[in-house]
């Protein structure tokens, strides 16, 4: 990315089921979901959103491998979306084990996200 206009960050949690993608989009979200960006355009090559660079870090704190960095990136509508992913996040006690909610353990995911857009 040559031109960085905006970071944004965020944080997601999977207190069920010990998910890392379901973490790492609810983190996304949480970055982007407050904020419009009326003005892009104009910074914009071609004033095209579809030139938008997008780059999403995401610190996972297990099971990087199972993260499905196509549904972290459908959470971005325009442009070009590079994932980085490093250690980081955490994983708690959510305090409880249920079954039937897929846990695994009674482990919640927590995973940051930094949104980085330019051009």
């Amino acid at each position: 990315m040559e031109h960085l206009l905006f970071i944004e960050t965020g944080f997601g949690t999977d207190v069920h089921g010990q998910d890392v993608t379901t973490a790492a989009v609810r983190a996304v979200r949480d970055a982007i979901h407050r904020n419009s960006m009326p003005g892009i355009t104009r910074f914009l090559p071609e004033n095209d959103l579809n030139n938008m660079k997008v780059t999403i870090r995401l610190a996972v704190p297990r099971d990087k491998e199972s993260l499905d960095f196509e549904k972290v990136k459908a959470e971005i509508p325009y442009g070009t979306v590079h994932i980085e992913v490093m250690d980081g996040g955490m994983a708690a006690p959510s305090g409880i084990f249920l079954k039937e909610q897929n846990d695994t353990n009674d482990l919640m995911y927590i995973v940051n996200a930094s949104v980085e857009v330019g051009y």
